[in-house]
This record gives structure tokens, C-alpha cells and sequence, in this order.
């Protein structure tokens, strides 16, 4: 079983990396291939819209440090995403690489039933960090983005919220996030 981390906060050491390098260590614990990506250390584009992952390739063409990124999510099990919220959305690095995944849309995804190029059954986690306590601000990010897991064949979607922590590190100090983490990692390890 492999599990792929993307931490789209340009903080490596931020409360949603925290939060997602705490879930990766279950992971490994229990016997899972780990690999992460900050993102915000690479150099990449945003979908240029060339199409030409929908007629001459079944992938995206562009050549960057994004190819390994998406490469590791085709042939992962379980996709962990982790970022703060930054103007009520994910970082602009998680929407960046989120935007490329358009190459794993088959060509005729508009009309397919099975409109994914990736192996159906995958399980995904979402870690939001917001500095806004109020658990009632910015509930539409993740079901924007599920949207689009499960056209990509996700089987499992997860959300962890973390409400109220703003500076760095202040999720150290809420241990209910750490157990809603150690609780979602039995799930996902579940078969």
C-alpha cells in the first residue's frame, strides 16, 4: 500500500504539515510506502490549457517538478492533501497542482461514465488549517474539491478541519486534531 502527501502550505513546518506529517507517520507505522511533497519548494505552471492530454497524450506535457507529483498520485493508494485556507480557499499551490490534474480526466470525461484515468478506489484525506475559529466559515472548499475526487474514481474522501489555528505551531496544543487524525488513519488502513 502506498500513501502520497501533497502539503500545499508555503510553512514546512505550519500547522497543516504538522497535521499531515502526524498522519504519515501513522501510515508508515503501519506499514505503508510514504512520500511528501511540499509543494511549495517546487517550480511549476498551471494547467496552460493546450488539451493535448485529451488528444496526443494521456498525461499532462508540460515539463516541470510538477511530472513526479502527479505521477506519485496516479500510483498511490491513499492521496493526503494538507493546507491552510488562504482568502477562504486551499493555497495557491495546492489549487495549482489541483488545476493539472485535469490530465487525469479521459478525453470524453464530459459524457464517460467512468471519467478517470486513475485506477478506480483510491482514498483521499483533506487537511484544512483555518486561523478563523468559526467552524461555519469556509465549509465549501472540500466539497468543491471532492467533486472532483470522485470523478477521479476516489472511493473515500476524508476531511480534517482545524478551526482556529492561526500561528505557527498553535495546532500543537489541540490534541482533539491529533485524534481525529489517528481515528481517520484506522479508517483509511480499513480494507
Amino acid at each position: 500500500m502506498k500513501a502520497v502527501c501533497l502539503l500545499g502550505s508555503p510553512r514546512t513546518k505550519g500547522n497543516s504539515a504538522t497535521l499531515a506529517n502526524h498522519f504519515m507517520q501513522a501510515m508508515q507505522q503501519a506499514g505503508v510506502e510514504t512520500k511528501s511533497f511540499a509543494l511549495n519548494n517546487l517550480t511549476y505552471r498551471g494547467c496552460q490549457a493546450c488539451y493535448l492530454c485529451k488528444t496526443k497524450a494521456d498525461h499532462c506535457v508540460l515539463e516541470d517538478d510538477l511530472n513526479p507529483v502527479l505521477e506519485a498520485v496516479m500510483q498511490t493508494d491513499i492521496l493526503v492533501m494538507a493546507t491552510p485556507v488562504y482568502f477562504g480557499n486551499v493555497s495557491s499551490q495546492l489549487k495549482t497542482f489541483f488545476d493539472r490534474t485535469f490530465s487525469f480526466l479521459v478525453p470524453d470525461y464530459h459524457v464517460a461514465s467512468y471519467k478517470s484515468r486513475l485506477a478506480p478506489g483510491k482514498k483521499s484525506v483533506f487537511i484544512m488549517c483555518q486561523g478563523n475559529p468559526d467552524e461555519n466559515r469556509f465549509t465549501d472548499v472540500f466539497p468543491n474539491l471532492e467533486f472532483f475526487l470522485q470523478w477521479f474514481g476516489f472511493a473515500e474522501n476524508h476531511l480534517i478541519r482545524a478551526c482556529g489555528v492561526r500561528d505557527q505551531g498553535e495546532v500543537r496544543g489541540h490534541d482533539a486534531f491529533f485524534r481525529q487524525i489517528e481515528d481517520v488513519a484506522r479508517q483509511v488502513l480499513q480494507r
